[in-house]
């Protein structure tokens, strides 16, 4: 069974989801609830979802944002996310995540269902690719719990998760952002991670980019935007060499 986290910020589409769908049916049980992003953040860090389901918008922590500290966190779940007509620049955003879907509330009858079926489908996949779980923590091994790190380090993580794809990201970016010097980030990151700052970029982009070659539809210069490279050359001459293989074997496989 595939374990599921439910967060949303109305009782009753929450509740309507956990009670109302045919869980067993679809190969997957309800792990965890959660009424904001907040909540579903503690809550993902404590059963490790396989499939998150997730409104966009909710007070506290919004929905992209609980994903993006995911994300950084290493967690892989498939992501559905739940959204209003009107937000479609959110739900851009949210597929830029890597979420495997979304819906548009108020959803119909078996709509939640299918997009369920389209994720357990690729949760399936997943499982019986040889090895391909354990390549994508070589790549970017998850980092030790959140206790563990510094406030800055947390912050310079969530600031990487969320502009990984500017083309301008560098030490001096993150620094800024955090009011530090270069030099003192550079050293309590090499310190807390093992990693300097731009060598954890650059696996971080090269594990987004494997993601997205999973899509065969998404061509390889589509992926080296999308996480930061206009030199589609230079992007396939760093995969090959983190991830063993060019983007187009990858992809091929």
């Amino acid at each position: 069974m595939w374990k599921v986290l439910v967060v949303e910020d109305e009782t009753f589409v929450r509740k309507g989801i956990v009670m109302e769908t045919d869980w067993s049916a679809l190969g997957c049980v309800v792990a965890a609830e959660a009424e904001n992003g907040e909540k579903g953040l503690l809550a993902a860090k404590k059963v490790q979802p396989d499939l998150i389901i997730s409104d966009i918008r909710m007070p506290r922590m919004d929905g992209l944002r609980m994903l993006h500290a995911l994300r950084a966190d290493g967690c892989r779940a498939e992501v559905i996310f739940l959204t209003a007509y009107g937000e479609f620049e959110y739900a851009r955003e949210a597929l830029k995540l890597m979420a495997c879907d979304y819906i548009l509330k108020p959803f119909e009858d078996g709509e939640l269902e299918a997009a369920v079926q389209k994720a357990v489908a690729k949760l399936d996949a997943r499982s019986v690719s040889q090895g391909s779980r354990g390549r994508s923590e070589e790549i970017l091994p998850v980092l030790s719990g959140a206790g563990d790190r510094s406030g800055y380090l947390r912050k310079a993580l969530d600031y990487i998760s969320l502009h990984y794809a500017d083309e301008d990201i560098s030490v001096g970016t993150i620094a800024a952002s955090l009011g530090l010097s270069e030099g003192h980030l550079s050293h309590l990151f090499k310190k807390e991670t093992d990693y300097t700052v731009m060598a954890y970029i650059t696996r971080y982009r090269m594990r987004a980019a494997m993601e997205l070659l999973r899509d065969c539809s998404v061509k390889v210069y589509e992926v080296a935007q999308r996480v930061g490279y206009r030199d589609t050359t230079y992007f396939s001459s760093t995969f090959k060499k983190i991830v063993g293989v060019t983007p187009t074997e990858y992809q091929n496989r």
